[in-house]
């Protein structure tokens, strides 16, 4: 487990955020998230199965790729990276897939990465000001579960990372 300590975290009402200080470069963490084949290495809400890319191993601006998910009953969401900038930001919004996309989804994953002495300030956040089912999302306690479970995916960030071996980066990468 990272010695970096917990994610703080914050919210408004359509947006929850977490950050934590993971002790890698943004370069090596940028690698993870811009990879959707990790994804469910990282996830901390245990809903992220598999990719559904075919030779997509890298995202890029305007890149799209598609996820098996499971909460219950197994179901796909498709991604569209909307903010890139290498090792910086990466950002997606995630719709159902046709023919049901234009009335489900619309949220946006955004993972900011900012580099500190001894690693890399990195801050998730859910955004759900855009989307189709923000009063629902908003039921249920959802805003809170989503943010543990948003703590939950910075902690096996960090773990992944640990384990790989990579260097901690100073405030001059």
């Amino acid at each position: 487990m990272s010695n970096t300590g917990p994610a703080t975290q914050s919210a408004n009402r359509y947006r929850v955020t977490v950050e934590r200080l993971i002790p890698a470069s943004p370069a090596a963490i940028f690698a993870v998230l811009a990879d959707p084949r990790r994804h469910p290495d990282i996830d901390g809400s245990g809903s992220v199965k598999a990719p559904k890319v075919s030779g997509l191993h890298r995202l890029n601006s305007g890149a799209s790729f598609g996820m098996k998910m499971q909460m219950g009953l197994p179901y796909s969401m498709m991604n569209t990276v909307i903010e890139y900038e290498e090792s910086r930001r990466i950002a997606w919004r995630t719709t159902a897939p046709p023919p049901i996309g234009h009335l489900v989804g619309g949220r946006v994953w955004r993972y900011e990465l900012t580099p500190v002495d001894g690693g890399t300030l990195v801050k998730e956040t859910w955004d759900i000001s855009e989307d189709r089912q923000r009063p629902f999302l908003q039921l249920f306690g959802l805003p809170a579960k989503t943010r543990a479970n948003m703590a939950r995916t910075l902690e096996r960030l960090a773990e992944l990372l640990e384990r790989s071996g990579d260097q901690p980066a100073t405030s001059t990468d």
